[in-house]
């Protein structure tokens, strides 16, 4: 069936990424990393801070998961949970269950206990991979934990070699949980062939290769992730890991890339707002998504680097289009169909809109998940029978999303056709944080709704209407809330109202709720002005960083809507006011304006405002008559060690012990934030 001059069959597959002429069809992600172990065994598979791994290491440590999962009776289509922090384990333990051939269920150490004790209990997961001092914080489970700490390494006598094939194409090879419009996550059910056919055919077109650094940035509970891992560890390029404090938006995460030489990143473009303008000179691939990519992103990034804009769904294995883009002052569109996918703009009777017509983008092909876990109706409802297939039993995956085709084949992505909203790069239903939020006892109705500050920020709003009078605190409400969702879940701001807006359906008319007065809504304390210079600047660069109007001394930062973007963007900007290094745990130690100046005066004595102000413009200025910094130089190389716990003695012998050395940008004089 074909529309104005796009024939939507053969559109995708005569598109800008065709397939590899050496792809394998019958692979899974597994074994393209084996494959490859073969081919570079000594290259560096990890680096962890001053810690490297081959991929011989890698491949074998692995194995010995694998061979262990096996004998707990992990098998194809079984579940396995793993809860771990960054760290090569991590990624060892993701390995070691692929191989075995079960599905990892991703569960962050970071989410409250409810939200845990769901996943585990929704996907009966018989073994859960973790380690020892995550286990005090983990909801009770009758799953067998596999704990991979040095303990473990050191005594097991597991097999090194490849464990015989497990899993196939045709299995699971992970269960990701993603918000879910009823009220209760969705557990997205993803197979092997869609993860090989996307990491097989996407390296090459972002042209990631053995030389490459490719930064392990997302949570495992954020589908990317595996994306991120499986294109480093199938082309023969080292992965990246650093601790989650490393990674907070600004300057710790540009000295990671810096001081790592990170070549290759993917994440969501508003990760690199708080960065600091330096020239990044390692970095050559940009990988984007999760949200709208924008002219000024790619004007400010471009410059010598090649950056992609990635669209897709957790249900259609990471991401389903792409384009490059180009510095031409236009928006970004979404590109095409990657290979071995089919995408179509339909109308509500399923057929086909004409070119430059809005319609719901719907996604066919290898990466289409094979439903929910558990909820067969929800999947009947959302992956329906392909009608322009060949192949019997195709499906097509409804994104709910509005796109249309431009004239030259690209396609624009227009915005949703139901509440769902995206905040950071994470996939949110209101409805789903409304169904909690109604679970407080002080709360009689409620609403949820996407709203932009005055600053163009994204932020989830609350609206409430009390039980009686006068109602639950916001501070309540957020902890409330904070207890049973993820953190990227729980609302900024929360606004108390006499009732709800209805639209003649009697459903509430989300778009007729208002928007937060000034910036200011529910508190739990008066405002009182600031005091003295110190608190006035802090209170400014709060409202700066929050997108508000007016900021009380005594107002605590998270509880106006602060996340770890907020975060980064005050702390990047108190330095380089004060030219003082200003550490992340001082803002969690001391939240409110009043309390952070108290901390600041007894911890980083330091000169007045204008002084400060004035020094860091003399310093900027001469900055600019400085030189671009040098390049990477051979005598800036350190030497890095193995992880302690990989000194353990494998079966058959130890491994090889040979430092492996990596370049680190140094420029005198310069001290790097922390």
């Amino acid at each position: 069936m074909a529309s104005h001059g796009i024939d939507l069959k053969t559109e995708p597959a005569s598109g800008a990424y065709p397939l590899p002429t050496d792809y394998l069809a019958d692979s899974c992600l597994h074994e393209l990393i084996e494959a490859q172990v073969e081919r570079s065994p000594e290259s560096v598979a990890f680096l962890f801070e001053r810690q490297s791994i081959s991929y011989r290491e890698m491949n074998a440590r692995a194995n010995q998961v694998a061979h262990h999962l096996r004998a707990l009776g992990v098998q194809p289509d079984v579940t396995v949970g793993i809860c771990m922090e960054r760290s090569p384990e991590m990624v060892l333990g993701l390995v070691g269950i692929l191989k075995a051939g079960g599905a990892y269920v991703p569960l962050d150490p970071a989410y409250p206990k409810d939200r845990l004790a769901f996943t585990l209990a929704d996907s009966q997961v018989p073994v859960l991979v973790t380690q020892r001092r995550l286990l005090e914080t983990l909801p009770a489970t009758a799953a067998h934990s596999l704990c991979l700490d040095p303990e473990w390494w050191s005594s097991t006598q597991e097999s090194t070699e490849n464990p015989a094939r497990g899993a196939t194409p045709d299995d699971l090879a992970y269960v990701i949980y993603t918000s879910g419009s009823t009220g209760r996550p969705k557990g997205v059910e993803v197979e092997h062939r869609g993860l090989a056919s996307l990491v097989e055919t996407q390296f090459r077109v972002c042209g990631v290769g053995p030389r490459d650094r490719v930064l392990q940035f997302c949570s495992l509970s954020f589908d990317p992730s595996i994306f991120e891992i499986g294109i480093a560890l199938r082309t023969g390029a080292t992965l990246v890991l650093a601790p989650q404090s490393s990674l907070l938006p600004g300057p710790a995460l540009a000295r990671v890339l810096r001081d790592q030489c990170v070549t290759t990143i993917v994440l969501p473009p508003s990760v690199l707002s708080p960065l600091p303008d330096e020239p990044f000179p390692s970095l050559r691939t940009l990988i984007v998504g999760a949200e709208p990519v924008t002219a000024e992103f790619v004007k400010r990034w471009g410059d010598g680097r090649r950056i992609f804009n990635i669209y897709g769904a957790t249900e259609t294995t990471v991401f389903s289009t792409i384009a490059e883009c180009r510095a031409d002052g236009r928006k970004p569109s979404i590109g095409r169909p990657i290979a071995n996918t089919r995408v179509f703009i339909l109308d509500s009777r399923l057929r086909p809109v004409p070119v430059g017509v809005p319609g719901e983008l719907y996604v066919g092909g290898a990466g289409v998940a094979r439903g929910y876990l558990g909820r067969p109706d929800l999947t009947a409802a959302r992956f329906v029978p392909d009608p322009f297939g060949e192949a019997p039993g195709g499906r097509l995956y409804r994104t709910g999303d509005l796109a249309r085709y431009l004239a030259d084949g690209n396609i624009e992505f227009l915005g949703r056709v139901d509440n769902q909203v995206k905040v950071r790069g994470h996939r949110i239903e209101p409805e789903e944080i409304e169904a909690v939020l109604a679970q407080h006892p002080g709360v009689r109705e409620c609403a949820v709704a996407l709203r932009h500050d005055s600053s163009c920020t994204e932020r989830l709003v609350a609206y409430i209407v009390a039980l009686q009078e006068p109602g639950p605190s916001a501070s309540d409400l957020r902890a409330f809330l904070g207890s049973r969702l993820p953190n990227f879940m729980v609302p900024s701001n929360f606004v108390r109202m006499q009732a709800l807006p209805l639209a003649p359906s009697g459903k509430v008319d989300r778009k007729a709720l208002p928007a937060p007065e000034g910036g200011r809504t529910e508190r739990d304390r008066p405002y009182e002005a600031p005091r003295n210079k110190l608190e006035l600047l802090l209170a400014e660069l709060w409202q700066e960083a929050l997108g508000l109007e007016k900021v009380g001394i005594h107002d605590d930062f998270f509880e106006l809507g602060g996340d770890s973007l907020n975060t980064a963007v005050l702390l990047n900007e108190l330095q380089e006011r004060l030219r003082k290094t200003v550490y992340v745990v001082a803002l969690l130690d001391a939240p409110t304006v009043a309390r952070l100046a108290e901390y600041l005066e007894k911890h980083y004595p330091m000169p007045s405002p204008e002084c400060a102000d004035r020094k860091a413009s003399a310093e900027k200025r001469g900055a600019r008559q400085e030189s671009t910094p040098p390049r990477l130089r051979n005598s800036d190389n350190c030497c890095l060690d193995r992880a302690p716990w990989m000194k353990a003695k494998l079966p058959g012998g130890q491994l090889s012990r040979r430092p492996y050395s990596y370049c680190v940008r140094h420029v005198p004089g310069q001290r790097c934030f922390g």
